[in-house]
């Protein structure tokens, strides 16, 4: 494992950079950069559609041209705001990723909260999902646009980003490993790395030699790149707006709460059954994605189905 990609670098290239770079946020900054890149396609077909309106953006100055009293505004692409958009979800995914773990780990917390605040590691990701959806769907409308439109075109891009911050945490060793692997059960096919892990090196600094775990991080890797090519596939839907985010909550719940039957994780007594905060979050994912794609399964009369939703004018 490599916790700090200046560490592959090092023994690759004999180089070391002077300040070291963490695999887990290198690949979280790559997820944010590839969802955002595949959210702004996805807006601009919609705008180019007449599905989402245009959004209202500064103008830039030109240099030599003297600067105006008041700040002029253009019409535009809605993919123009996803600049914003990415600053929103990394600031409250981050907080909110960060606060759910530390529900999840109270006794941790009491016992070295500076510590637990300020670690590098120790984020859950359906706390930064949560957070991080109420703070874009405030902005989304705040800027006039329909927000179930807009959240389908976000579904393909969040599936992915998911699965890249997986690898970060396998090739950090975050924890965010399977239990015990049965060594026994193997498949003779399947390569003794993508069954049981011992994750040398890792950032927790725990032996795993003894008893190799599942890797469950590349499990979710490669289910959420699948995931993602059929949310992709289906982006074109003929269903009203808000049917693929729908799915994505669905595919996105089903995932996590099988991933965690083997995972090692909190657990807490529910009405006497014993499950993970990710199972019960998970649950209610997959109930609002069900509701949400019977509310929906009802094809667009035309594609002006969201109230004041226009077609762009060439001039715009």
């Amino acid at each position: 494992m490599y916790p700090r990609i200046s560490d592959l670098f090092k023994e690759l290239f004999g180089f070391e950079f002077p300040i070291p770079i963490y695999s887990f946020g290198a690949m979280v900054a790559v997820a944010f950069l590839a969802a955002a890149w595949l959210s702004r396609k996805e807006l601009d077909r919609l705008y180019a559609e007449g599905r989402l309106p245009a959004v209202r953006i500064p103008v830039k100055e030109t240099k030599g041209k003297r600067k105006r009293k008041r700040q002029a505004f253009e019409k535009a692409s809605p993919g123009a705001i996803m600049g914003s958009i990415t600053v929103i979800a990394v600031v409250a995914g981050f907080a909110g990723a960060k606060v759910f773990h530390i529900l999840e780990h109270l006794g941790e917390f009491f016992r070295d909260p500076v510590g637990m605040l300020f670690s590098s590691g120790g984020f859950t990701f359906y706390g930064g999902l949560i957070v991080a959806a109420v703070g874009i769907a405030w902005y989304v409308r705040k800027q006039g646009l329909p927000v179930w439109t807009v959240a389908d075109a976000l579904a393909p891009g969040l599936m992915l980003a998911y699965g890249i911050g997986r690898l970060g945490c396998h090739l950090a060793g975050d924890g965010d490993w399977g239990i015990a692997a049965d060594l026994a059960a193997r498949p003779s096919w399947l390569p003794t790395w993508l069954w049981a892990e011992t994750y040398p090196n890792n950032i927790l600094g725990q032996d795993l030699s003894a008893a190799p775990v599942y890797p469950t991080s590349i499990y979710e890797f490669v289910a959420a790149t699948l995931l993602f090519a059929l949310l992709w596939r289906l982006r074109k839907h003929p269903f009203l707006s808000g049917w693929l985010f729908s799915l994505y909550l669905f595919l996105d719940g089903l995932e996590r709460f099988f991933i965690e039957q083997i995972r090692v994780n909190v657990r807490f007594d529910l009405f006497g059954l014993e499950v993970t905060q990710a199972e019960v979050i998970a649950v209610v994912l997959m109930a609002a994605g069900i509701f949400g794609m019977i509310r929906t399964w009802k094809r667009r009369a035309s594609p002006e189905e969201s109230p004041g939703t226009l077609r762009p004018s060439p001039a715009s």
